[in-house]
């Protein structure tokens, strides 16, 4: 993933942001603005508002004078407290804190649903090691080879989650023709990247679909995004794409529902799943 231009002070959880959810709830419940807590509790309001905002990681101490405040009592009261101690447990992705600077990865490992869609390369979930390493030099043409390493060896941990015993997450990608078409780091290195997509394709928990150029004009032409959905009701789905200059989350429920709507528009007029992968098959043996 590319970096934000404003990286958040931590990458919260899915758990993280469901207790900041929580705790601004309980203090509305109890009839108190973010400044009459924030006075009451002896913190700066933008104490109050990050931490319900999800931008700052609050202890488990915080927590419970918060609960104190609002008067929340068990089970509610230690179900947060659990919240919180759970939400400051490290995520794997901490070993690579120089590589993921936002929040994306800790959402995508907690995701039940990862819906994807793609016109420029291949998705890093599904890229090969040389693949994603011409992805990453292009991306940052001045890194040092070092860097590079680093971020082909973050992609690849990335992937484990596909398979990750138990609870993978499904994962559905539609790709651009053209991305079958456009060989980047040269044949050779492309027929290896479309062998493995079409492997990859196959697994029981990915859905791959393939977007023809015969499709015309279609709801995907204003740029790729990914739509995050999450095992527990209480999290909503998250909406997420990345750019030249960082990344964009969109949590409101419209702005959530026009990603959800475009993507099964998409997955409308692409090919088959089936059809996808002998597509896929075709332009590798091309």
């Amino acid at each position: 993933m590319s970096a934000a231009k404003s990286a958040p002070t931590y990458a919260p959880s899915v758990r993280a942001r469901r207790l900041a959810r929580s705790l601004k709830e309980a203090r509305q419940r109890a009839g108190l603005t973010a400044v009459q807590a924030a006075s009451r509790l002896g913190w700066s309001q933008p104490k109050v508002s990050h931490i319900e905002n999800g931008r700052t990681k609050p202890g488990v101490g915080d927590v419970e004078v918060m609960l104190n405040l609002y008067g929340i009592s068990s089970p509610e009261r230690e179900a947060l407290l659990a919240l919180a101690r759970e939400a400051g447990q490290r995520g794997w992705w901490t070993h690579y804190a120089d590589v993921f600077t936002g929040s994306y990865v800790a959402l995508e490992d907690e995701a039940s649903l990862i819906c994807e869609w793609e016109a420029q390369f291949i998705p890093g979930l599904l890229q090969t090691q040389d693949y994603a390493r011409e992805v990453i030099r292009a991306g940052r043409p001045h890194s040092k080879e070092s860097d590079v390493r680093r971020r082909v060896m973050a992609r690849m941990a990335r992937q484990t989650v596909l398979r990750r015993e138990p609870n993978a997450p499904r994962l559905h990608v539609v790709l651009d023709e053209a991305i079958l078409r456009r060989p980047i780091g040269g044949w050779d290195l492309m027929k290896d990247q479309l062998r493995y997509l079409s492997k990859e394709g196959r697994r029981p928990n990915v859905t791959l679909q393939v977007l023809p150029f015969s499709a015309g004009t279609h709801p995907g032409l204003e740029g790729p995004f990914i739509v995050l959905s999450f095992p527990e009701e209480a999290d909503p789905d998250v909406a997420y794409t990345e750019g030249i200059y960082g990344d964009v989350y969109l949590e409101s429920p419209a702005e959530v529902d026009r990603c959800t709507t475009a993507f099964k528009q998409l997955c409308d007029v692409a090919l088959s799943p089936e059809e996808s992968i002998v597509l896929i098959d075709a332009a590798a043996e091309d």
